[in-house]
């Protein structure tokens, strides 16, 4: 590009970004002008660098914060001087002007309601698991390995056993000088200056409804795609069946790493390992491990029930009776009580004595486990009774705290939902409960506060977004899920690359809607997404929305979205500062 037309497409540039931002003027100064915090009041440091960032918001025009704070959900357990900070936080917002919005109802990310019975987390079915009776103890019957990955055989730079693999001898390697097992590993290293996909996959025969565990050790050595490192399995039609991330590091030395996986209706997977989009550093992977193994995580309540049966007959074992409770005590405790691992060494079904099971005798059993999805994410029921007690005990909490005039619902990115007895024979669709899911958490904000309004994230309800069929581990299509929503629920419209399909979609339901703009990018981006919506009824608000508590473009957001933002003479923050900045990752 010759520098005259550099010079002309500049000024074009300019131009087109002017016509955005008085666009966004012509449409009117935002009624909501929010800030989204993610902190955690119960660490008395974090209260300085808050009020830092809440001056700066108030003299740059912001008139409302949403406070996401895990503790919000468990504050019948939280230490006394928990309530000394959040009353200081709530007297410098009354000072401020700033209209708290606190955030309940964590459906989606649910640690909080999960603090309280980690048995309460959605699960998927496991069915008539073949076991055996040794002794007093039953053991899966004929669960062998399904992949062993040594690393060993191999033609070249070829691997043996795996039915495909990325670029052998230019970007994946057989490495006889570093191994954790054998001979040889599996090294991953591109040439300079080249990225690609460096993989080996498989496919396996699997039992349906069945629980599988696979793991790998794998070492670094300045290693740049660590969070692209992933192991997962995939049915044939495409669907991903687990998606915990791996925590692979940097550098490292050999670490084993795990995934936990449901073959849910399938019977054959196909198997993946290894880097998307690779780049540089190397990393090596050996002692690959895929077996069932079930029990892991398992989750006992009402609509989760636990089976045992004789595998050739009709008779049904009780629990107590035939055999001691099974119940996984390390469930929902890694870190903390909340909060879930991958994997972990599982409960082993133990006879008593006095029992009607034999040694030797074949056994079925069916039960549900819970999965973590990404870091440790788990959602919680979307209709068991004890979620609703929990909920509500939680918001008349809040309510006494606060007094809050706005309540945010917390119904976000719900990865794993609808596989319980109860919910599987009701006949309604995915969509259908989770509309009866929202509309009873209004009840029950309602009840105990009649006059608060109500606003929730549009991406569990958007037809273009995450309303969607077999949406994660969802079982079932959830469209219709808006239909829960009362006509005066604000919706907070995060869904900023659909603007042509999301925001006339709420709008025309008649729903007012504030723009979750920001996402740690530029902020001038909002004056495009304002601009979108410019002709429609109802875009009403704007919110500054970090999520790596990154603040430093909040005065250049707000001049963008209202233009009443002050020169940035405050001090740069650009991060609250607090290594467990989000709330939910400190208790």
């Amino acid at each position: 590009m010759t520098i005259g037309n550099h010079i002309r497409w500049s000024s074009l540039v300019f131009v087109g970004s002017l016509l955005v931002c008085i666009a966004c003027a012509q449409a009117g100064e935002p009624e909501f002008r929010w800030v989204y915090l993610q902190q955690n009041l119960q660490v008395t440091e974090n209260l300085p660098k808050i009020e830092t960032t809440l001056r700066r918001a108030a003299k740059a025009g912001y008139n409302g914060v949403v406070l996401a704070d895990y503790k919000l959900n468990i504050l019948d357990r939280v230490p006394d001087h928990y309530f000394k900070n959040a009353g200081r936080f709530r007297e410098l917002c009354r000072e401020l002007k700033l209209e708290v919005i606190p955030s309940v109802c964590s459906f989606g990310y649910s640690s909080g309601i999960l603090a309280h019975d980690p048995n309460l987390a959605e699960a998927l079915p496991v069915r008539q698991t073949p076991f055996v009776v040794h002794g007093d103890v039953a053991k899966l019957e004929g669960g062998g390995t399904l992949v062993t990955g040594q690393f060993e055989e191999r033609r070249g730079h070829a691997f043996s056993g795996w039915n495909f693999q990325d670029e052998p001898g230019s970007g994946t390697f057989a490495d006889d000088a570093v191994q954790h097992g054998g001979q040889s590993s599996l090294r991953i290293e591109n040439p300079p200056g080249i990225r690609g996909n460096r993989r080996v996959h498989k496919l396996i025969t699997v039992r349906p409804w069945a629980q599988y565990h696979a793991s790998a050790w794998i070492r670094t050595e300045g290693f740049e795609s660590t969070g692209s490192t992933r192991m997962f399995a995939m049915s044939p039609a495409g669907r991903v069946l687990s998606h915990s991330n791996l925590g692979v590091r940097r550098d490292q030395d050999w670490t084993e790493h795990h995934v936990v996986f449901n073959s849910l209706d399938n019977s054959e997977v196909r198997f993946y390992l290894g880097v998307w989009d690779c780049g540089g550093g190397k990393l090596w992977i050996d002692d690959v491990r895929l077996v069932e193994e079930p029990l892991v995580n398992l989750v006992r309540r009402p609509g989760c029930p636990l089976l045992v049966q004789d595998a050739n007959g009709p008779t049904v074992y009780v629990e107590g009776r035939d055999f001691a409770e099974l119940r996984d005590p390390q469930l929902g405790t890694t870190p903390w009580k909340g909060e879930f691992d991958v994997y972990h060494q599982p409960p082993v079904l133990r006879l008593l004595p006095g029992s009607r099971i034999r040694d030797g005798q074949c056994l079925h059993v069916s039960y549900y486990h819970a999965v973590t999805i990404y870091d440790g994410q788990v959602p919680c029921s979307l209709s068991e009774p004890k979620v609703y007690e929990v909920v509500e005990d939680q918001v008349r909490r809040v309510q006494e705290l606060f007094r809050p005039n706005i309540y945010f619902l917390s119904h976000d990115e719900i990865r794993v939902a609808c596989w319980s007895e109860p919910e599987r024979q009701s006949g309604r669709t995915a969509g259908q409960q989770l509309a009866a899911n929202v509309h009873r958490c209004v009840e029950i904000i309602r009840r105990i506060n009649p006059k608060a309004r109500l606003c929730i994230w549009s991406d569990m309800f958007d037809p273009s977004h995450n309303a969607v069929k077999d949406f994660y581990l969802v079982n079932g299509d959830l469209a219709g899920s808006w239909e829960g929503l009362p006509q005066d629920m604000i919706i907070v419209n995060w869904n900023s690359g659909k603007p042509a399909q999301s925001l006339p979609f709420f709008a025309q339901r008649g729903h007012v809607q504030v723009l979750a703009g920001y996402y740690d990018g530029p902020p001038e981006r909002i004056c495009e997404w304002l601009a979108a919506g410019r002709n429609l009824n109802g875009i009403r608000g704007v919110m500054y929305t970090t999520w790596r508590g990154d603040f430093s473009h909040l005065e250049a957001f707000a001049e963008h979205a209202w233009g009443q933002a002050v020169a940035a003479s405050s001090p740069a923050v650009t991060a609250l500062g607090d290594p467990a900045f989000e709330g939910h990752l400190n208790p």
